[in-house]
């Protein structure tokens, strides 16, 4: 968790400057003042989905338990919660309705995660039945000779391929089980493998890598935003282009060149 901390505060502030930008160029304003939720309302809600969210940390970091461990315990802590409001009072009907939109929700969510956790099993079974993510690591190490940044780029590679027409979870179950093993068996410890190598970074993009697979990744988007899926798609494309252009730019040369620079004294000392 530590790790992820400092890239997760990068993400938000990324997007909340990417908003205000947008805000800012298309003439948005925000709320009416009359319009905005109270300072009391927003705090007390805010608390009040932030208890479970503290007992599952406390509970793995102080308490010491297994994080899946820790998670039911939040979750019983949630459910608990759903029989009062911010104000600590009880109500049946509110208590229904709450228990009705947990059961719609939940469902809805477990569906679409276990579905792309199913799909993955799949892809990652058949890998193994015909010995494909063994030959993709043995073939990764041996063209590589050894040398860790020809062998991060053959990884990227490698994710941006099996990443694209399949959902970002599903990808990076794919990718770590497919190229992890490689890396790790370089001396790469097993976070850097798995954040570094696998890269994080193109497993997104492999989504509109193919100009054909646009659509397909802006459906759910569109379907969250209630929007065309051709003005989302456009959108995907312009930031796409975006990233891809800093990938390009800026990411594709330093690795090149600390790979002209480094591969061969690696190959030599070995």
């Amino acid at each position: 968790i530590s790790a992820a901390v400092l890239p997760a505060l990068l993400y938000f502030a990324a997007v909340w400057i990417g908003i205000n930008a947008f805000a800012e160029r298309h003439d948005r304003k925000g709320l009416a003042p009359e319009d905005q939720p109270a300072l009391r309302s927003v705090v007390n809600t805010t608390l009040f989905f932030a208890v479970p969210f503290t007992v599952l940390l406390e509970r793995m970091f102080i308490g010491g338990y297994t994080p899946q461990y820790a998670a039911c315990v939040a979750i019983l802590v949630a459910v608990l919660m759903l029989f009062v409001d911010a104000q600590l009072t009880f109500s049946w009907s509110q208590t229904w309705d709450r228990l009705q939109a947990v059961f719609l929700t939940a469902r809805q969510q477990i569906a679409m995660t276990a579905s792309i956790i199913l799909c993955a099993s799949i892809v990652i079974g058949v890998l193994g039945q015909i010995g494909l993510g063994v030959k993709i690591t043995s073939l990764i190490l041996s063209s590589s000779a050894s040398a860790v940044w020809l062998a991060l780029l053959l990884t990227a590679l490698a994710c941006l391929i099996f990443g694209m027409e399949v959902p970002t979870t599903a990808a990076y179950v794919i990718c770590v089980s497919v190229a992890g093993p490689a890396l790790q068996s370089l001396g790469l410890p097993p976070l850097q493998a798995m954040m570094l190598g696998i890269g994080l970074y193109l497993i997104p993009l492999a989504m509109i890598a193919n100009p054909d697979l646009i659509v397909l990744a802006s459906v759910p988007g569109a379907a969250v935003a209630s929007a065309l899926k051709v003005g989302i798609g456009l959108a995907a494309i312009s930031y796409g282009i975006i990233a891809l252009k800093v990938m390009t730019l800026r990411v594709v040369p330093v690795a090149v060149g600390l790979a002209v620079l480094f591969v061969p004294l690696d190959i030599l000392g070995a």
